[in-house]
């Protein structure tokens, strides 16, 4: 079954970022690797805007990868907004990741209160506002009644590695809200993004994890079948835990000795 956020539909659940890596042309190649439709783009620290300097969109001009423009290096509510408005008046694109951070020197962890406010004023603007936040299932919520069409809640500290921290969070803001939630932040290696995908998330974002790996090709088609996979173990059901032991194979035929 497709991902479908706001007014696009989506194959691939994974969505993968474009920072970090050596060139634009591997971070072609990873993305290419990943099956991913879409990829996000630090609009301050990677160039889309300027035709006349080396521009990310023209590498991807023969694939039909969407582009999501991201607030990353954003610290404010009306920073981002000014910042996607240039956005859409400069590309047209108003499908775009909110992130502002509130912390910027060590955990980097979002200032929920400026997001909240910044995504009342660019859904009512007309943005698609995919949110990345903290993994708090009330926030979600008012994400959610503010206009959001995805929630992004981070799986641990961005690029730590340390995958998701509080799967019972996960699993509660899944609960609360009725648009799509999007694993974001944390996630290290392709074992962490199923176990996302397990938890019912409806798709994973992940950056770091397949660009500073030792082979980002390699890791970004692991990343492609974890996510694959765990969505299919999800939708197949898992076994209840029990704490004892049940025999794998039946009892009520015992042959005669």
């Amino acid at each position: 079954m497709s991902l479908i956020v706001a007014n696009k539909k989506f194959t691939s659940r994974l969505i993968v970022g474009s920072g970090k890596y050596k060139d634009f042309e591997t971070t072609k190649q990873a993305t290419l690797a990943s099956g991913s439709e879409m990829i996000t783009v630090a609009v301050r620290r990677v160039n889309i805007m300027d035709k006349n300097a080396p521009n990310l969109l023209d590498f991807f001009k023969d694939t039909t990868i969407s582009f999501l423009p991201n607030s990353a290096g954003c610290t404010t509510a009306k920073e981002a907004i000014t910042l996607f408005n240039l956005v859409r008046e400069g590309t047209g694109i108003d499908f775009i990741k909110l992130e502002i951070i509130g912390d910027t020197q060590k955990t980097l962890y979002p200032d929920v209160v400026e997001t909240l406010e910044a995504t009342k004023v660019l859904a009512k603007d007309g943005f698609k506002v995919l949110v990345y936040t903290n993994d708090d299932p009330i926030m979600a919520k008012k994400l959610e009644d503010n206009g959001a069409a995805a929630i992004m809640p981070l799986a641990a500290p961005i690029g730590s590695g340390l995958g998701i921290q509080n799967r019972f969070n996960i699993m509660f803001i899944k609960e609360a809200v009725k648009i799509p939630v999007i694993v974001d932040a944390g996630v290290g290696s392709a074992s962490d993004a199923s176990i996302a995908m397990e938890l019912g998330a409806d798709g994973v974002l992940t950056n770091t994890a397949i660009a500073q790996a030792q082979n980002p090709i390699a890791m970004a088609k692991a990343m492609k079948l974890a996510v694959e996979a765990g969505r299919l173990s999800y939708e197949a059901g898992r076994i209840p835990k029990k704490p004892f032991a049940t025999a794998s194979s039946p009892t009520e035929y015992m042959p005669a000795l």
